[in-house]
């Protein structure tokens, strides 16, 4: 180390530039002659740096400095490419690096990518009002460079905003009984039945598109789920497991709607033994734009602007939650996984589903009595004043 008698330093050197900094330089763990990545105000600063170098490499905490010198949108794009994503997730992820993550680090290189500018970045988003897709890009951004930070392509993660990650979604609506009927009834014969499955058993709609009459067994009164079939934004439906461990499962039918499988059965579904339960009229499967725009057409004709088919389980699941079930049946009857899922989950039996089902089915069965007495009650006045 240099000192106040001009003896050489025994390792790196510090040499004086014409702009007045100083310049650090040392041999790397690879024998290369390497530069600091920045320059010094000061010799002593310089030396202080060389210092610092000179502890990580003994300690096997050097990072080339040239290793993160590597292509943001190449890196994250090849990052998607190496995991086996669900599609949905897959699709979301290419969404939030082209619509969020490009634009901003595209075209840096991950060693360029700094804490400051994360925040920045971060900060716009929820200023435009994206607050969720802020937390939803910020949570792929962060995993990207932790990986990046694991590679030894840079030393630490600049991604480092506390909660910066965490979702405030607004609580969904949960539609009642008498909604649900209305809004099946609104869909016509050929979808009533999806909304009665999507509702009081509380199917997703990717479990929905692939139910079978194979899967359905009005007998024991029960479906089984054993796939699903999402659609992507560009109209293609992707076959594959249900989105959790806990997916395949089977959820018992209320008795109040078997009669609706029967006739959807007999009128509506594919013909074949193996066909699936949900077609449009031309015999091919469902596509959400068209399912689409009768829902939405139906829901402002009650008012229900922006409640999603996917809203309907939370009623299905309150109704479930209503029976007095287990925590654990209802996790089996909803097709909830969790990280603990390997421990304590266990497949519901026929007889819990029973019992869900009859519980839902009880509550469906009242107020379509009390319609079906308005209803009467309302023909027998029409009648009397016409008489």
């Amino acid at each position: 180390m240099a000192n106040n008698s001009g003896r050489r330093r025994r390792w790196g050197s510090v040499r004086k530039l014409p702009s007045g900094r100083f310049q650090a330089r040392y041999p790397g763990p690879d024998g290369l002659l390497r530069n600091a990545d920045e320059t010094f105000a000061t010799k002593g600063d310089a030396e202080a740096w060389l210092v610092e170098t000179e502890t990580d490499i003994r300690r096997e905490e050097w990072r080339d400095p040239n290793a993160g010198a590597v292509n943001f949108l190449l890196y994250a794009t090849a990052w998607i490419d190496e995991r086996d994503l669900a599609p949905l997730t897959d699709e979301l992820y290419r969404r939030l690096l082209r619509l969020h993550l490009e634009p901003t680090f595209g075209e840096s290189e991950l060693k360029e990518i700094t804490a400051p500018q994360v925040r920045a970045w971060r900060a716009a988003l929820v200023k435009e009002g994206k607050k969720t897709t802020a937390a939803k890009a910020y949570r792929l951004l962060k995993a990207v460079l932790e990986t990046a930070v694991d590679d030894e392509l840079i030393r630490r993660n600049p991604c480092r905003i506390r909660g910066g990650g965490k979702e405030e979604a607004e609580e969904r609506p949960v539609a009642t009984v008498e909604q649900v009927l209305q809004l099946a009834d609104l869909m016509g014969p050929r979808w009533q039945l999806m909304v009665f499955m999507g509702s009081f058993m509380a199917l997703r709609p990717e479990e929905l598109a692939e139910v079978r009459r194979s899967d359905v067994d009005l007998v024991k009164r029960v479906v089984w789920i054993r796939r699903a079939a999402p659609e992507l934004t560009t109209g293609k439906r992707v076959l594959g497991d249900p989105k959790s461990k806990a997916g395949k499962r089977p959820v018992g039918i209320p008795p109040e709607i078997v009669p609706d499988f029967e006739l959807h059965l007999r009128w509506y579904a594919a013909k074949e033994d193996d066909g699936l339960l949900f077609i449009g009229e031309r015999g091919a499967p469902f596509r959400r734009s068209t399912f689409g725009r009768k829902w939405r057409k139906a829901r402002t004709k009650l008012g229900m602007d922006g409640f999603r088919f996917y809203d309907l389980r939370h009623t299905g699941n309150v109704l479930a939650a209503g029976t007095g079930a287990s925590l654990k049946d209802l996790m089996a009857h909803m097709g909830h996984s969790s990280v603990r899922a390997a421990l304590i989950y266990q497949h519901a039996t026929a007889e819990q589903q029973t019992k869900i089902s009859n519980g839902i089915s009880a509550a469906v069965v009242d107020i379509r009595t009390r319609r079906r007495s308005t209803s009467a009650d309302t023909t027998s006045a029409e009648v009397q004043q016409q008489a």
